[in-house]
C-alpha cells in the first residue's frame, strides 16, 4: 500500500465522521475557543507517525524553519507546552554564559498581577522576585507609568504577556528596557501574529514565546516555542530544553562540531564525550514529531485563522454597543493590530447587575465564557506566601478579577453562533430595560 492510499482513506473516513452538525440556539454548546482541524492535518499527522521517527525529526526541523519566518525571528525552538516556553525563557537568563547579565536568586523581575500564572510562574521557579505592576484599563496591558517606581537596584528583567491578542505598550517598555539594560520576555502565547507598530510582536525582545494548546491561534494539541534573534540565548534556551547538555546536535546526529572527542569541560577528563557533558541545570521539554508535523499542516492556514478571529471580534463588538451602559469593550492598543485570541466584557459598575448573574445566564444557555485567566494573582491561594513586591494596591486588576470577563472569536465560530450569542446578551440586558 502506498502512502497516498493512506491518505486518501483518512480523507474518505473523516468525511463521513465529521459531517457538519446543524446548529441548535440553546442545545448545541457554543465554545468559547477550540481546535479547527481538518483532512489534511490529520494526513500529516500520520505521515510522521508512518516515518516511525516520534521524537524530533523532519516535522520539527521544518516548522521552526517556517514559524520562525513568520514570527520574523532568526530562531525558533520547538517546545512541549507554552509554558515549557515561559520557563526555559526565564531560564535561560540564568545562564552562566551570559556573565554579569546573568540572573541570579533574589534578583527581581517586573510583571504584572492580571493574567495567567505561567507568566509568572517561572520567576519564582528561578528562585527571581516578581514586581508587580497594575494594568490599565484601556487595554488590560501593563501601566507603564508605574515602571519607574517599580524599577530597583535588584531589577534584572521584564516578563509581560500581550493580553488576550493585544499588544502592551511596546514602545514604552523596550524604552524602558533599553534605559535600565534589562531582558524584555515577551509572552506571545496569545498574541501570534499581532502586530505593534507594523511589527510582529515577539520582535521587540530578547525572547519571545508562544502556545500551541487547542484554544490557541494554531494547535499541535500541545506544544509551544521560544523565539530570540540572539544565537548565544538560542543556544542556552535548547540546551536547557535538552536536559541541560552543552552538545547541540539535532535530534539524531553526532559530531556536529566535529570534536566530539577532543573537549575539556569542567572537571571532567579530556575527550569525555560531548553529548553527555552539562553545562545547564536542564530540562527535557522537547515535542514530538507528530505534533510538529500538526502544527506544519496548521501554519498554512494561521493567516486565514487570524482573519477570521478579526472578523469575529469586529461583530461582537459593534454588535454590543448599543449595551454600552451596561459592557465596556476594549478596542485595539495605540499602533497595533491584535489577532485577537478572545473578546474581553468588562461589566461596568453602575450595571444593575454582576458578572456571575450574566455568566450563569450565558452558561444555561450552552454559551462558554471564560475569566480573564486569574485576575489578580495575588488573591489566589498559589502566591500567598511567595516573595514579590507590588506597586500599590493593584486596583485594576482587582477590577478585573471582579467584573471582566471573555468570550470567543476563534475560527470555529460560526455566523449563526455570533448571532446567538449576541441575541442572548439582549435577551439577558432587555431585563433590566
Amino acid at each position: 500500500m502506498k502512502k497516498s492510499d493512506i491518505f486518501k482513506a483518512v480523507e474518505d473516513y473523516l468525511e463521513v465522521s465529521n459531517q457538519d452538525q446543524d446548529f441548535i440556539p440553546g442545545q448545541t454548546p457554543v465554545p468559547v475557543s477550540g481546535k479547527v482541524i481538518d483532512a489534511g492535518d490529520i494526513q500529516y499527522l500520520v505521515d510522521a507517525c508512518l516515518d516511525s521517527w516520534f521524537t524530533a525529526g523532519r516535522f520539527t526541523e521544518n516548522f521552526e524553519a517556517s514559524f520562525a519566518k513568520y514570527m520574523e525571528q532568526p530562531y525558533c525552538i520547538l517546545v512541549n507546552s507554552g509554558s515549557s516556553a515561559n520557563l526555559l525563557a526565564m531560564s535561560a537568563l540564568t545562564s552562566p554564559l551570559l556573565k554579569e547579565r546573568m540572573l541570579k536568586p533574589g534578583d527581581e523581575v517586573i510583571t504584572v498581577a492580571a493574567g495567567f500564572p505561567t507568566t509568572v510562574n517561572p520567576i519564582l521557579q528561578n528562585g527571581l522576585v516578581p514586581v508587580f505592576v497594575d494594568v490599565n484599563l484601556t487595554d488590560y496591558g501593563v501601566d507603564t507609568s508605574q515602571l519607574e517606581q517599580a524599577y530597583g537596584n535588584k531589577t534584572k528583567a521584564i516578563m509581560l504577556a500581550h493580553t488576550l491578542g493585544n499588544p502592551f505598550d511596546l514602545e514604552n517598555v523596550v524604552a524602558f528596557a533599553e534605559k535600565y539594560n534589562l531582558w524584555l520576555i515577551e509572552d506571545c502565547c496569545d498574541a501570534v501574529g499581532s502586530r505593534y507598530q507594523n511589527r510582529m510582536v515577539g520582535t521587540f525582545g530578547d525572547l519571545a514565546t508562544a502556545s500551541f494548546y487547542p484554544a490557541h491561534h494554531i494547535t499541535m494539541g500541545e506544544g509551544g516555542a521560544v523565539l530570540t534573534g540572539d544565537p548565544l540565548l538560542k543556544k542556552i534556551v535548547t540546551s536547557f530544553r535538552d536536559w541541560g547538555r552543552d552538545c547541540w546536535c539535532r535530534t539524531g546526529c553526532d559530531n556536529s562540531c566535529r570534536k566530539r572527542f577532543e573537549w575539556q569541560e569542567g572537571q571532567l577528563p579530556f575527550g569525555y564525550d560531548h553529548k553527555y557533558t552539562y553545562s545547564h541545570i536542564g530540562y527535557n521539554m522537547k515535542a514530538t514529531d507528530m505534533q510538529a508535523a500538526l502544527g506544519v499542516s496548521q501554519l498554512k492556514k494561521l493567516p486565514g485563522f487570524i482573519l477570521r478571529r478579526k472578523e469575529n471580534y469586529q461583530f461582537f463588538y459593534e454588535g454590543l454597543s448599543s449595551l454600552n451602559r451596561y459592557f465596556k469593550m476594549i478596542q485595539p492598543a495605540d499602533y497595533s493590530e491584535p489577532a485577537w485570541f478572545g473578546m474581553p466584557v468588562r461589566v461596568r459598575k453602575s450595571a444593575p447587575f454582576d458578572r456571575e448573574i450574566l455568566i450563569r445566564y450565558l452558561t444555561e444557555k450552552k454559551i462558554g465564557t471564560r475569566l480573564l485567566f486569574g485576575g489578580n494573582l495575588l488573591r489566589q491561594p498559589a502566591y500567598q506566601n511567595q516573595p514579590y513586591r507590588a506597586i500599590g494596591d493593584l486596583p485594576n486588576s482587582d477590577i478585573i478579577m471582579n467584573r471582566v470577563f471573555w468570550i470567543g472569536v476563534y475560527p470555529g465560530l460560526t455566523r449563526e453562533m455570533a448571532n446567538y450569542n449576541l441575541s442572548c446578551f439582549r435577551s439577558f440586558a432587555s431585563r433590566f430595560n
